[in-house]
């Protein structure tokens, strides 16, 4: 059992995708899929004339705006590895989401526009990578564009987020002089040619050459710059160390165009090469903190994202779990650290929507587990219900709205959907104490926006999103319960609660909040919640 059980484990690979909006992350994830066998199609064009859709784009607004607004999960084998890919929201206004995304993976790829380097939300993502220690794969993308150099894209890097650079591949100039990548571990070329999913391709790596043979096709000033550029990042950059990968200091790089499926096999192959197996994950007791490995026989996982109406024909809501340890088995009875039982009967593996039952599962893979409600973020599920995972955080909102529905009958209706939501962390919901408006937090106006428009299709709703009385929430701790029941007592027009019960400050500015923490020492108001149950 315990032979399977490491070898089951040490094949899985869990990572997600990040980058700035319009890097070329979903493309990149379409082919990535297409690569390893999982569609066959990017895009999946599935007759003429239909609307083009992405696999990972599945939900309506996606679709309709051309944007990802929901971190989704996609499971495929190559080559004797099980991949496990997070396709995470580009967008700001969702960083939350990705945030939790990216607790649940073991590596990132990171997507790099080659015309615009690093960008502000790049540079974000990044350091949530660098908090978690999450080794970084780097995909620069767009090659077949004018693109900055090489060289200064890759001192971007360095400077920028302190990581040492070591390209596997060179590129052949950029736009339309692009001609390919030189394989500089093995000196063999890659040409370029322009191929579309339309016109039908073989989901496989480029074909090598060896460069003599390349050279009397190719324009002599793009040899000239390529054989300059590679015998400069041979000398002046570092060697590939997969010890210094796999400890957040060094990222391999390759070059590519997503679009045109240039360089997505050699990124597939570099995932297998280099990417970490399942990683130890830190629990937690009353008394202590240890290292769970993957090989260990008890059966464990956090639930990272929660995810209503996958299905709108059933309103379901699925919890996803990742695995750390354990073989589990399809029928498993898991319990929460509090004791609530979960009767796992109809596990599901994801290909972003489309779904199939799971009749087994090890660390690393990401499963779904139906439920209807007993489940949030940041619960840990284990066989004895021993374990607990380190919280997941919750970070408070930037904008808030007071909801209401068009319809004032409906506004029992709008409660349930607005909390439904609020459990995946689509946004927050606060009840202030008094009254009984419906506050909704959300960290940009387009979450707002995606949030009026999924009530209007999934729930039927047709709610109105009004400027809030307040303008910033904090959460409320204190060691001394009776000093902070008589602060909320005190203050029942600025205080409420959130979701889970938990008390919360309503300003109207940032000066209300340092003059109550002024006010009231020893009273903590915070901008972040871990949320996870006692033991």
């Amino acid at each position: 059992m315990s032979e399977k059980l490491s070898r089951e484990a040490g094949r899985r690979r869990t990572f997600a995708i990040i980058s700035h909006p319009d890097a070329g992350k979903t493309t990149l994830t379409e082919n990535l899929l297409l690569a390893g066998g999982a569609i066959r199609a990017a895009g999946e064009v599935a007759a003429r004339g239909e609307r083009r859709r992405t696999t990972s784009d599945w939900m309506k607004i996606e679709r309709d705006r051309g944007i990802s607004v929901s971190a989704s999960v996609m499971t495929f084998e190559h080559r004797d590895r099980v991949y496990n890919l997070l396709d995470t929201p580009g967008h700001e206004d969702f960083s939350e989401d990705t945030y939790r995304t990216l607790t649940a993976a073991d590596c990132a790829i990171m997507v790099l526009d080659a015309a615009k380097g690093i960008e502000p939300q790049t540079l974000k993502l990044f350091e949530v990578c660098r908090l978690r220690d999450i080794p970084i794969v780097t995909f620069i993308n767009k090659m077949d564009r004018e693109a900055l150099d090489p060289l200064e894209v890759l001192d971007q890097i360095q400077d920028q987020l302190q990581l040492d650079t070591a390209p596997l591949f060179w590129p052949a100039a950029s736009g339309q002089r692009f001609s390919g990548m030189l394989d500089l571990r093995s000196g063999e070329f890659l040409p370029y040619s322009k191929r579309t999913a339309e016109t039908g391709i073989e989901p496989v790596s480029a074909p090598r050459m060896a460069l003599d043979q390349i050279k009397d096709r190719m324009d002599p000033s793009v040899m000239q710059e390529l054989q300059e550029g590679a015998a400069l990042a041979s000398e002046a950059l570092p060697v590939m160390d997969r010890t210094a990968f796999l400890e957040g200091h060094m990222t391999p790089v390759i070059f590519g165009t997503a679009l045109r499926h240039f360089g997505v096999g050699e990124l597939l192959a570099c995932l297998e090469e280099f990417a970490p197996a399942p990683r130890p994950h830190g629990v937690t007791d009353r008394d202590s903190k240890s290292l769970l490995q993957r090989d260990d026989p008890s059966v464990s996982g956090f639930v990272f994202k929660i995810q209503a109406n996958m299905d709108p024909n059933h309103r379901d809501r699925v919890a996803f779990l990742r695995l750390c340890s354990g073989e589990f088995r399809r029928g498993m009875k898991l319990k929460t650290v509090a004791g609530k039982q979960v009767n796992v009967h109809n596990p599901l593996m994801f290909l972003a929507q489309d779904r199939e039952i799971a009749e087994t599962a090890y660390a690393g893979d990401v499963i779904g587990v139906p439920n209807h409600g007993q489940l949030r973020v940041g619960d840990s599920l284990s066989s004895q219900g021993n374990i607990r995972f380190a919280g997941i955080p919750n970070f408070a909102p930037e904008i808030l709205r007071r909801a209401r529905p068009r319809d004032p009958m409906k506004a029992k209706h709008l409660r349930k959907a607005l909390e439904s939501l609020a459990e995946e962390g689509v946004t927050q919901l606060f009840k202030p104490t008094i009254g009984a408006d419906m506050i909704v937090g959300a960290v940009g106006n387009l979450q707002i926006d995606v949030m009026a428009e999924r009530m209007v299709n999934e729930y039927g709703l047709d709610v109105v999103f009004e400027p809030a009385p307040y303008n910033i929430a904090r959460w409320i701790q204190c060691d001394d319960l009776q000093k902070l029941d008589a602060f909320i007592e005190k203050n029942k027009s600025a205080t409420g609660t959130d979701l889970d019960g938990a008390p919360v400050y309503l300003g109207k500015n940032a000066w209300d909040v340092g003059y109550a923490a002024e006010k009231n020492p020893g009273l903590r108001f915070t901008e972040t919640k871990e949320r996870f149950l006692e033991v």
